[in-house]
């Protein structure tokens, strides 16, 4: 061998080893880094690609979806400007029927108008006429009335006349002799009063002369009296009239200073009393705005313990009425939301059967009438009888006979659907009995055994009752096998229901039994 081979035999150290094993170990993660690169730079190219075919995919089905929205739009834009037409046409047709019946009613009720004001205009000349008859004869009575009120009147006023002529003569009679008995009496009264007059002046002359002397001799010896009085007077009382004149002059200045201090102390009570008629005055009006002011505040007081009162009742019953108020919005709002519960149920229903509808009906939805001209006169003569709130009410529902027309048509064709359900019923509890009976004929059971049953059969013998003993076989004769048809209900059926019901039945099929 040579050197070289024997250098590559030779083994290798663990540094060696451990470098050779990193090399692996690097190479090995840099051939796992760049399939990752290239795994992701992949997937990220598959992502891009998958992302542009997606959304030149979706692109693709909205187009298509679009076209097909469009094309199912199209088709229910023409469903529905068909059932628009139609609707519209109906529409017309009614509102032509509307017209059509509205100018027969206009012209009805011109011909009545017409009717009715010829016989008005007849009624009020026939009243003219009775009214200037009867304006004719009340003349007539009252021009002789007023003849023989003339002629009574005329005969009072003269019988009046002569009576108020005598009476007037009697009258003057008695004024004239009462008025000379008058004088005569007056006459005679003056006289006596004359005489009497002088009497009593004669007498008091005579004792005025005799007074008038003893009064000049009481009167000159009273004077005597009083001079030698006077004298005897002013004698003794000289010095003391001195000493009074100058008293006199003393009283006549005290009596000025007395009439001056008077006068101020006068001054001064007037103005006290004045004050004092103030006081009293301030005082009653003082008084008396106390009272008006106790008064008014008693006043008050009741006023506001009314108010007080008021208030609590206003506010008692405002709470009363706003309890009320709740209650019955709370009603009035649930009886709202079933009324409009109802509308809608109403609506979605109507909604319902409005495709349930046929063409005619779509066409015509409001049946004519199916009165006779004849009975609708008596049926419009009976309208005249009623009241004037009663025809009111029935003229505000006028616009529910159409409604009413097709309530009555839904109502009559529940009722026959109703009997034809009855009818229909009533078949299947016959079929069923028939059916029971068939099938007890056809099964054996306890119950079956024990009822009496034509089907069942043992050795020639049902469990019937027989009418007559079956004949005793010879025996030297032949047994032959006999061979019993039953005959199935469904047969029955066919030859007792009517041609209608057996249509719901197959056709009927026989049975041989042997035994």
């Amino acid at each position: 061998m040579s050197k070289k081979e024997k250098k590559a035999k030779t083994p290798m150290s663990d540094e060696e080893q451990l470098l050779l094993f990193q090399q692996k170990l690097l190479a090995e993660e840099e051939m796992a880094k760049k399939k990752e690169r290239l795994l992701s730079q992949f997937l990220k190219d598959k992502l891009a690609k998958e992302e542009h075919n997606s959304a030149l995919n979706l692109n693709k089905i909205n187009t298509q979806w679009r076209t097909v929205l469009r094309e199912v739009k199209t088709r229910e834009l023409h469903k529905d400007i068909e059932i628009l037409s139609q609707t519209f046409e109906r529409v017309v047709d009614c509102k032509n029927s509307v017209i059509k019946s509205l100018a027969k009613d206009l012209s009805e009720a011109e011909e009545q108008y017409a009717h009715a004001l010829r016989s008005h205009l007849h009624n009020v000349d026939q009243l003219l006429a009775l009214q200037r008859r009867r304006l004719n004869l009340l003349e007539e009575s009252y021009n002789t009335e007023l003849e023989a009120l003339t002629k009574e009147f005329e005969t009072e006023r003269k019988t009046i006349i002569d009576q108020h002529e005598k009476e007037i003569r009697y009258l003057q009679d008695v004024f004239m002799a009462m008025e000379q008995n008058c004088i005569d009496s007056e006459y005679e009264s003056k006289l006596e009063f004359q005489s009497m007059w002088d009497d009593l002046k004669n007498k008091n002359l005579e004792e005025k002369h005799f007074l008038r002397l003893q009064l000049e001799n009481t009167v000159e010896d009273l004077w005597r009296r009083f001079q030698d009085a006077l004298k005897n007077y002013t004698d003794a009382t000289e010095d003391r009239k001195i000493a009074f004149e100058t008293l006199k002059v003393k009283d006549e200045k005290s009596s000025k200073e007395i009439e001056a201090q008077m006068r101020k102390i006068q001054k001064l009570q007037d103005a006290i009393t004045i004050l004092r008629g103030k006081i009293m005055i301030h005082s009653r009006d003082s008084e008396d705005q106390n009272q008006y002011v106790r008064n008014d505040k008693e006043l008050v007081l009741v006023q506001l313990r009314k108010l007080k009162a008021q208030r609590t009742q206003a506010r008692t019953a405002s709470q009363e009425n706003l309890v009320k108020l709740t209650l019955e919005s709370n009603a009035t709002l649930k009886v709202l939301r079933k009324i409009v519960d109802k509308g809608e149920k109403i609506l979605k229903l109507a909604e319902i059967c409005r495709k349930f509808e046929t063409e005619e009906e779509k066409v015509l939805p409001f049946y004519s009438s199916v009165l006779t001209p004849k009975e609708q006169q008596g049926t419009e003569a009976n309208w005249g009888g009623l009241t004037e709130e009663l025809a009111k009410v029935m003229m505000d529902y006028t616009g529910m006979v159409n409604f009413w027309k097709r309530y009555n048509k839904v109502k009559l064709e529940q009722l026959s659907l109703q009997h034809r359900r009855a009818q229909l019923l009533e078949i299947n509890g016959k079929l069923r009995e028939m059916l029971k009976q068939y099938l007890d004929g056809i099964s054996v059971s306890d119950e079956v055994l024990s009822q009496l049953n034509p089907l069942f059969i043992v050795n020639h013998r049902s469990n019937l009752p027989q009418p007559s003993p079956t004949p005793v076989a010879q025996p030297g004769d032949k047994q032959h096998r006999t061979t019993y048809n039953i005959i199935e209900a469904a047969h029955v059926i066919s030859h007792t229901l009517s041609s209608k019901e057996k249509n719901l039945f197959s056709t009927p099929r026989d049975f041989c039994f042997e035994t």
